[in-house]
């Protein structure tokens, strides 16, 4: 049986925008909390730089999704689940 990706874009696409948005919160929250995980240990402190670092990413990751969910959304850009002007 052969996927007939024309009658499923609009859903795969999506999906592909879903991943991306929980891949960047979650690449975010992750990056940060190994930088001052890194931190606690080069200055010998405990938790300090992982706590701070880990809701910096948070923030950070939130802002970045926003960002991303708003350059979809603008009303000027062309429609990615409708027909191309050439069809």
């Amino acid at each position: 049986m052969r996927f007939n990706y024309k009658k499923h874009r609009p859903w795969l696409d999506n999906v592909a925008v879903l991943m991306q948005i929980g891949l960047t919160m979650a690449g975010c929250i992750v990056f940060c909390f190994f930088v001052g995980l890194y931190l606690d240990r080069w200055l010998g402190v405990r938790g300090i730089f992982v706590s701070v670092f880990t809701v910096l990413g948070v923030i950070g990751g939130a802002v970045t999704v926003y960002r991303q969910i708003r350059e979809m959304l603008k009303p000027n850009r062309k429609d990615r689940n409708g027909p191309d002007e050439n069809e």
